[in-house]
């Protein structure tokens, strides 16, 4: 079951609407303004996207409009994991049915320090529902929040049962040494660190690409880095990146979105995140402008 998914991935953001659900219309213009400016897919409905925020038929509407309105979901990476797996597997089952290329599954976070068979058996679910529409399954790995690793012995082991149906892993550890460890499972299994400062290295057929919640900001940047090894382009976009550190990325990236496309309504959040800090928002536009006047100067 080979990949389509490479190279540059936004974590994308779901924008919100006024009556704090998801405004698809909006979700559909920015994720097609990605794809045409440097990102090679998207990842809808992850942590960037506020999945875990919305309710069971909000994630599967934003899935919809995605396919309604004609995006290359061959390109799209969709996060289905949930604390229930019954609703895990509904919502991989509806990835599956639309067409989209991976489902990016969290373990089940609630309970933690759960065995590896309880995670095994969650995964077995997920495979045995979908069967007949075998999306490829990505591990999503980011245990600051959801609590439970996908540690590597286990990855090991549920690709040794499943095979290519577990496709890759994206790593939000920050864990470089775990995120390498990962790429060495198989040759076909492919890791996303979280992370444009890794495409160099991913340039070198190590990982597969990255999958960044500041691509949504500096796609263009990286995906000169990712295509061309544009050295200056990396620079500029880890730059770009490092304006978040010590800020709060998820409501930060929504209202950068939200001064670069001139929208104030991209800056929107859904409980239980607040709004971006004034004081934090003047401060990354203000650095955000400085390296886009570098790059032309």
């Amino acid at each position: 079951m080979a990949s389509t998914l490479k190279g540059v991935i936004a974590a994308v953001a779901t924008p919100i609407a006024e009556d704090g659900g998801p405004d698809t219309g909006r979700a559909v213009k920015l994720g097609r303004f990605l794809l045409d400016n440097g990102c090679d897919g998207l990842n809808v409905l992850g942590t960037t996207g506020e999945a875990t925020s919305f309710s069971l038929d909000e994630r599967k509407s934003v899935m919809t409009a995605y396919k309604t309105a004609g995006l290359p979901l061959n390109r799209l990476m969709v996060g289905t994991g949930a604390a229930s797996v019954a609703d895990a597997v509904a919502l991989t089952k509806h990835a599956a049915a639309l067409g989209f290329a991976g489902a990016l599954v969290l373990p089940p976070f609630y309970y933690k320090g759960v065995p590896d068979d309880g995670l095994v058996a969650y995964i077995d679910t997920i495979v045995q529902a979908t069967v007949s529409q075998p999306v490829p399954l990505y591990l999503y790995h980011f245990p600051a929040l959801s609590g439970l690793p996908w540690h590597i012995e286990l990855v090991k082991r549920l690709r040794d049962k499943y095979g290519t149906r577990i496709a890759g892993l994206k790593d939000s550890s920050g864990d470089m040494v775990y995120a390498r460890a990962a790429a060495g499972v198989a040759a076909d299994f492919d890791v996303f660190p979280s992370t444009e400062g890794c495409l160099m290295e991913a340039r070198e057929g190590i990982f597969a690409g990255c999958i960044s919640a500041t691509a949504n900001v500096n796609a263009d940047l990286c995906a000169d880095a990712w295509r061309a090894g544009n050295k200056a382009s990396h620079d500029a976009a880890v730059a770009i990146r490092k304006l978040f550190d010590g800020k709060a990325l998820v409501s930060g990236v929504k209202s950068l979105l939200s001064y670069i496309h001139n929208d104030p309504a991209l800056a929107r959040v859904r409980p239980p995140l607040t709004d971006f800090a004034e004081a934090d928002r003047a401060s990354v536009v203000a650095g955000y402008d400085a390296v886009r006047r570098q790059m032309v100067a």
